[in-house]
């Protein structure tokens, strides 16, 4: 088996099932939604799919609690279902990535009712221990739930606490039992053999855990991320499966710098093949997850410093937006100019050195929908959230509301918009969560009867960008680091160039481009630009971006 590195040549759109299309009319998204919408997907030029999970589940936290792994959520449909659609993508080109949720389990899986009953077979499959106090009613340490509030639960029955870095129905497997390893390489097998193409690897970086569970200060989190035998479990795994594949892998890893992201994909180092980082988003908030004014002189910065650490060395995964991110216009960009901003995220982005992924909606320029009350939110970690709020602050209320409005998960979760016609198309029954009112101007069937719409200037964006040697290979050289309104970048390979040029602002920028310059002549052939008369004045009105070739 020969292992081409295809991903790098790919560019991935995101689906979230629950959200994109429901073909039944109970509200919910399912997978012969997906199957319906498969040439509207090779449509836009992307060469993959990756699916967030679609597995059996009691749907605590949308899916990522997992109670079987071989078999289909009944509310998406069948595990024929699925393989007909894996079909119909392969048919059409489209490789597969499935979700790999493995860090936990949810506690309706049948390993976590036997570890709880007290099957000496299982016991192990998950991590009990002792509690504090004389009772020991205390958790063992001071780790915190990545929704917030203690990471351990206390079992009655057994007199122990369990641990769950998540909500308390997604119990953490233990890695450090041989069993458990084996365990998640013969699923991830049985999954590669139906035909799968790869992995999004989710929390993969808190499958190991420091030894003796020890407090430690910020709730834990030195503890369990990047944990000691995190590169061997890893390099394992990859023998067992991955490396027996023309797969790729891709490791949701928040907090990693460059330097560990190439621990766990550099070249010959036999884990994984890419990482999601998050820093572009926490530079932009307050302790990482309270929402603030957007920093585009830090965000440029890292940026520039993931595209050149990880040059030559390994890999970048260029994204925005996903199921847990809010939408980029609101975030990032201008809701006043929606069409604008958004394609001049897609072109800052997707003309850097990486595997562009393309979230659902993101397409059309989706936005953050507007939250009235507390009651509006549907994800558990909104919910969480509030609760603790509630119940430890509540004169904060008001301001968690506030900020929850700008971060909150259910900002992308907001069902598809494919036509003007109730619910945005989506369903012909109730949906599960609101459909954001604006759908009647914001959809897909607009979008393609718009030669000006942002969906077909991604296309455009593509074609240009697919096999360009300077995008895949060239080096990466912020032009303007300090300028707070403007982004401005260069990329090199063997004498070819490129320039990006945008401008991040409402406001019409005076910074005079002076295409004649030493600086700016031999960049002569404008390729890409979102307003509809480009060309090389001296001045970028709002939120405009062009791209040039010097060839």
């Amino acid at each position: 088996m020969n292992k081409t590195q295809w991903y790098k040549d790919a560019v991935i759109y995101q689906i979230y099932p629950r959200s994109f299309c429901d073909s039944n009319g109970d509200g919910i998204g399912d997978i012969r939604g997906i199957i319906s919408k498969l040439d509207y997907v090779k449509s836009l030029g992307v060469d993959a799919v990756w699916l967030s999970p679609c597995y059996k589940s009691p749907n605590d936290d949308n899916g990522y609690d997992i109670s079987d792994y071989r078999d289909i959520m009944d509310e998406f449909g069948t595990l024929d279902d699925w393989k007909e659609m894996i079909a119909g993508m392969h048919e059409r080109g489209i490789k597969l990535i499935m979700d790999l949720v493995v860090n936990h389990s949810s506690d309706e899986h049948r390993w976590f009712a036997e570890s709880k009953a007290g099957n000496p077979e299982y016991r192990d499959y998950y991590i009990w221990k002792k509690g504090r106090g004389k009772d020991g009613r205390k958790p063992p340490n001071n780790w915190v739930s990545r929704f917030g509030g203690s990471a351990w639960s206390y079992d009655e029955a057994s007199g122990e606490h369990y641990l769950h870095l998540f909500t308390k129905k997604q119990p953490d497997l233990n890695w450090d039992n041989p069993k458990v390893r084996q365990e998640v390489a013969d699923l991830v097998t049985f999954w590669l053999d139906l035909g799968v193409d790869g992995f999004r690897c989710d929390v993969i970086t808190y499958i190991s855990k420091v030894e003796g569970y020890p407090s430690a200060k910020g709730g834990g989190d030195a503890m369990f991320t990047h944990g000691p035998n995190i590169h061997a479990y890893l390099n394992e795994l990859y023998r067992r499966t991955f490396s027996k594949y023309d797969c790729m892998t891709v490791g949701e890893a928040a907090g990693v710098t460059t330097d560990e992201a190439l621990l766990y994909t550099g070249e010959g180092r036999e884990e994984l093949d890419t990482v999601f980082q998050f820093e572009q988003f926490e530079i932009n908030a307050f302790f990482r997850v309270v929402p603030r004014k957007f920093n585009l002189v830090k965000t440029k910065e890292v940026f520039a410093r993931w595209q050149n650490d990880l040059h030559g060395k390994g890999w970048n995964s260029l994204y925005i937006e996903n199921h847990d991110q809010p939408r980029i216009v609101s975030q990032w960009g201008s809701e006043s100019f929606r069409k604008e901003s958004a394609k001049l995220w897609a072109t800052a982005l997707y003309f850097q050195q990486g595997t562009p992924y393309i979230y659902q909606g993101q397409e059309i320029g989706m936005t953050n929908i507007e939250f009235r009350g507390e009651n509006d939110h549907a994800d558990v970690m909104a919910k969480t959230v509030l609760s603790l709020v509630k119940k430890y602050v509540p004169f904060l209320k008001r301001f968690a509301l506030k900020k929850l409005a700008l971060r909150s998960r259910d900002n992308g979760r907001t069902p598809m918009q494919w036509n003007a016609k109730e619910n945005a198309g989506f369903t012909t029954g109730t949906p599960w969560y609101r459909v954001n009112p604006n759908y009647k101007t914001i959809n897909v069937e607009e979008a393609l009867g718009d030669e000006n719409s942002i969906l077909n200037y991604i296309r455009k964006m593509l074609t240009i960008r697919k096999g360009n040697q300077v995008v895949k290979f060239g080096t990466y050289k912020d032009l303007c680091p300090a300028d707070k309104q403007l982004y401005v970048y260069e990329r090199e390979y063997n004498g070819d160039k490129l320039l990006a040029v945008c401008n991040c602002s409402d406001k019409e920028t005076d910074y005079k481009l002076q295409i004649t310059d030493d600086k700016f002549g031999e960049f002569k052939n404008l390729i890409l630009s979102n307003y509809n008369k480009p060309g090389y004045d001296e001045y970028l009105k709002p939120w405009e971006c062009r791209v040039y070739s010097n060839k």
